[in-house]
């Protein structure tokens, strides 16, 4: 039996109408798909009644199945003569481990193929209405993860700096810490009246968007209710 092929897959940020050509083919083509909690239902949908789907519905703070249990399903399934698809919210490598994925599956022998997604940090504020640059206002911009590895020896994000050398600050995963990136970007000398939005659901049916300051909007995502994925 040939060994199959492994596709790392971006389903982008929500809307299925914003996953790329080449996605949805492979998608039609897979034999097995493995697929994480912030791929949409929508898209969900488009793949094939015939098609194995497996459930991986990792969460930052609550992984269902660690990763070394996902990267023997993605070996197995390819040396079983697979097509297998790693379907991924948003980009699979912009903070959605992909690297790591990509660089096991070259260690195990087994071809694979990255296929890039519209990434939520660029695709939800588009959708709320705020442009990340702009002239006159914005000049640069930083993506961050708001959830680093708990793993690392230190936090490898310096916001000391990022508060000073940036114009737009665009924080993946982040709602769980907001109380920290507050403080953290407080203490770095933003001012308590800098403007925020905290975007929910982004590029979906369900999205919403609550605007404030750095100063108010604890408050705000409070009397909201606001959720991940946000």
């Amino acid at each position: 039996m040939s060994i199959g092929k492994v596709y790392i897959v971006g389903a982008g940020p929500g809307d299925p109408e914003l996953l790329c050509i080449k996605a949805y083919k492979i998608i039609e083509r897979a034999d097995v798909i493995i697929y994480d909690r912030l791929v949409s239902d929508p898209i969900l949908q488009l793949i094939p009644k015939k098609t194995d789907k497996i459930f991986v519905g990792k969460r930052s703070y609550n992984h269902r199945h660690q990763q070394n249990y996902i990267n023997k399903i993605l070996v197995e399934e390819a040396r079983n003569g697979k097509i297998v698809v790693r379907l991924k919210g948003g980009d699979p490598f912009l903070f959605g481990r992909g690297g790591e994925e990509a660089l096991m599956l070259r260690r195990a022998g087994i071809e694979f193929e990255v296929i890039p997604g519209i990434s939520s940090a660029l695709a939800v504020p588009t959708y709320a209405g705020i442009p990340l640059t702009h002239r006159g206002y914005s000049s640069s911009l930083i993506i961050i993860t708001g959830h680093e590895d708990p793993t690392k020896s230190r936090n490898f994000i310096n916001w000391g700096k990022i508060g000073n050398i940036t114009d737009t600050i665009v924080v993946l995963m982040g709602i769980n810490r907001l109380r920290k990136i507050v403080k953290y970007l407080l203490k770095a000398g933003k001012s308590s009246k800098t403007p925020i939005a905290i975007i929910e659901h982004g590029t979906t049916i369900h999205q919403r968007e609550i605007i404030g300051t750095i100063g108010d909007i604890i408050k705000k995502t409070e009397d909201h209710d606001v959720r991940t994925p946000a």
